[in-house]
């Protein structure tokens, strides 16, 4: 039985570090954020899917895409579409990737009302699990609390355990 509990910490008012370790081993957890094949199965929140998620995965390279809510049970979010766009930084696979998230539309234009996050992601081998420490960084402790005020520690929740779920059928 895995521990399906996420640790949240905050450093100096503008750095959410969150940590969950995954019933799977780390190559697998590090295939998981580099292949569009697997990321359409997991991202995302609960009853949001991956219509569209174009991955090229090096420095420099841009992943985007589009999250859809799909669950009709959501109310006002049905239907509703959130694109993504996230610059690679840095990638030392399987140990970690460096890269800057942001909101965008479908053409990949940047949003730049809306708070980009620089974020660190490190997966570290545990006896055949993995602990995934995502750490991000934000310009300020305003830009995290909107980013928190819109529920991203929740979507987050949903999402590793869409990740949880996904690799024990995948293993």
């Amino acid at each position: 039985m895995s521990n399906h509990s996420m640790v949240k910490r905050v450093e100096n008012g503008r750095v959410l570090i969150l940590e969950r370790t995954f019933d799977a081993p780390r190559e697998l957890v590090f295939t998981m954020f580099k292949e569009p094949e697997h990321l359409k199965f997991w991202w995302g929140p609960e009853g949001w899917e991956l219509p569209v998620c174009k991955v090229d995965f090096r420095p420099g390279g841009v992943w985007h895409y589009c999250m859809k809510c799909v669950d009709r049970n959501q109310g006002e979010f049905y239907g509703m579409e959130s694109w993504g766009k996230a610059i690679y930084k840095a990638i030392t696979e399987p140990e970690s990737i460096v890269y800057t998230d942001y909101f965008s539309d479908a053409e990949g234009s940047i949003d730049e009302k809306l708070p980009s996050t620089e974020v660190t992601l490190e997966f570290i081998e545990l006896d055949g699990k993995t602990k995934l420490i995502n750490r991000a960084e934000y310009v300020s402790a305003d830009a995290l609390k909107s980013v928190m005020d819109m529920g991203m520690e929740q979507g987050i929740a949903e999402t590793w355990n869409r990740l949880e779920r996904y690799l024990s059928q995948i293993k």
